[in-house]
């Protein structure tokens, strides 16, 4: 059996002809009038093409097809280049590629900027390529400052408004990381749910007390035991998770030995016989698709 890990892309970029390229996107032009493409005309306008676009060879092998790249190359055509260099595809995999391209986060970007004015990058042409002014430059640049580094930690991949982190600078560093935690445990990263976990904390866990209220004895009820409910919960499913391994495996070694059992025809012939319910039960657990499962 061939074991050799045969690579996806050829081994050197190509320079290619922009009218060689053909684009897939139906809907280009009306993603040419968002605010990302703005921003990655004015970055190859200013520093050029940092990635390069990722193409295969179409049917005649006469042009090419973009499987990543499509604003780029766009912005390309509208300041007139003619030529671009390309990562070559060997294998068409144009409906996956896409999928396995993680786009930056907001700390990524946060930690980019910084290595990049760290080495030597004047800040106004970095506002100029990312097309933002020097002050959004300056609240990116700060944006992670006063957020603990376990919480940078927990958030660094995931995609987060910027706003976010203003609501985190709120809290304590202990807080901070329990609310990352359970955004990662519900998957949700949106402003108006950070906004919720801040209503939730109590004020021993904020940065800064917050400015006195009259609350009634109802809606201190309700904060400390939305508080609680949210710990619990969080609590539960990360117990959840970390069993979900070892069940998994259980489970998979049951069906396992289930199968072998029934494959027996006169072992499945004499549960059949005898106990019906308990056959059919075995058979229903080893019709299941456990990968299925995992992967919903």
């Amino acid at each position: 059996m061939d074991t050799t890990i045969k690579s996806c892309f050829e081994g050197k970029l190509r320079l290619i002809r922009i009218d060689d390229i053909i684009s897939v996107k139906n809907n280009l032009n009306r993603i040419k009038r968002s605010r990302k493409y703005d921003q990655i005309l004015a970055s190859i306008k200013e520093i050029g093409v940092i990635e390069p676009p990722a193409v295969i060879w179409n049917e005649d092998k006469k042009k090419f097809v973009i499987l990543d790249g499509h604003l780029r190359i766009a912005a390309l055509a509208e300041t007139k280049q003619e030529y671009v260099m390309c990562l070559i595809a060997t294998d068409d995999e144009s409906y996956t590629y896409n999928k396995y391209i993680n786009r930056l986060s907001a700390i990524q970007s946060n930690k980019m900027i910084l290595t990049a004015i760290q080495n030597g990058v004047p800040e106004d042409m970095i506002a100029k390529a990312l097309d933002i002014s020097i002050v959004s430059l300056q609240q990116k640049k700060t944006m992670i400052n006063g957020i603990c580094q376990e919480a940078v930690e927990l958030l660094k991949d995931k995609i987060i408004s910027e706003k976010v982190f203003l609501i985190l600078k709120k809290m304590k560093p202990s807080r901070q990381i329990d609310v990352a935690m359970i955004m990662n445990d519900e998957r949700r990263y949106g402003y108006k749910f950070a906004e919720e976990l801040l209503g939730a904390t109590s004020d021993k866990m904020l940065a800064t007390q917050r400015k006195i209220q009259k609350l009634s004895p109802a809606e201190i009820e309700k904060r400390t035991r939305l508080e609680q409910e949210s710990l619990a919960v969080n609590s539960d499913l990360r117990s959840i998770q970390d069993r979900y391994g070892i069940d998994m495996l259980t489970l998979t070694s049951i069906q396992s030995y289930l199968k072998r059992l029934l494959n027996n025809e006169r072992v499945a012939e004499f549960i059949q016989r005898y106990y019906p319910e308990i056959f059919e039960k075995f058979v229903q657990i080893c019709a299941v698709n456990f990968t299925s499962v995992e992967s919903t």
